[in-house]
């Protein structure tokens, strides 16, 4: 392990133990009973996602490829003209597929997102399954706001600065995904080009606690790089973008 991922897992541990101390964090059956997130009603929320980090115009797609544990790998993310009505907010629906190995598809999910008049992006929730063969599938890591007692949490913030941290979903059980902003600045090259003034993340659920993710957002695009540093091995770069 290089000295720069084993600094950034450090961070990340010890980010995990402060926040722990005032986003109910634990390890309790309920962890998300006392995280409270203060949800904009929803006429404060706009018809478009045009956070600089984390646009979704309708009819975009994204394709990712890379590798995990030594598998190919292929994402593919489509912002679809569909709207989903949570808690009152109308939520853009993004399609996600993945495919592992290449050609057969491992997972389908639709992800549901709204931006706030400030310009934060709010998660609020995903349908998600997980293709086992055998006519298995797996429907775990699934929530909805207000549902099972599940709460919405900002995927992006409107202007997000280290050493920023938030929960960007909670399910107690399911889904408690946490981030951190630690970076922003400087440059990144992907397949599909070189950005400028990127914004570095990174993501650690207690449900998974081995395993640490480092997200790379280019401006005007999103998500451009995701690495696996620690738990096992995944790697996925931006290879395309259409509209």
């Amino acid at each position: 392990m290089s000295k720069t991922v084993a600094a950034l897992l450090a961070v990340v541990f010890a980010a995990v133990a402060a926040y722990a101390a005032h986003a109910g964090v634990s390890s309790g059956s309920d962890p998300c009973r006392a995280y409270n997130p203060v949800l904009p009603p929803p006429s404060h929320f706009s018809k478009t996602i045009d956070n600089p980090y984390f646009p979704l115009p309708v009819g975009r797609t994204l394709v990712y490829r890379g590798v995990e544990n030594g598998k190919k790998e292929l994402d593919r993310m489509r912002v679809t003209a569909r709207i989903k009505k949570i808690e009152g907010i109308a939520a853009t629906v993004v399609s996600d597929n993945v495919y592992e190995p290449l050609g057969k598809l491992a997972e389908k999910t639709f992800d549901y997102y709204a931006q706030d008049a400030r310009g934060h992006v709010w998660y609020l929730g995903e349908d998600t399954r997980e293709l086992l063969g055998g006519g298995i599938v797996n429907t775990s890591g699934s929530w909805l706001t207000g549902k099972h007692g599940a709460k919405a949490g900002p995927i992006m913030e409107a202007d997000p600065r280290v050493p920023d941290s938030y929960r960007q979903e909670c399910r107690s059980g399911e889904a408690e995904d946490l981030a951190w902003v630690v970076g922003r600045g400087g440059t990144k090259k992907v397949p599909v080009g070189t950005f400028h003034g990127v914004l570095t993340t990174l993501e650690f659920s207690p449900l998974e606690p081995s395993i640490v993710e480092r997200k790379i957002y280019g401006r005007g695009v999103g998500v451009i790089s995701e690495q696996q540093l620690s738990g096992g091995h995944e790697t996925l770069s931006l290879v395309r973008v259409t509209h």
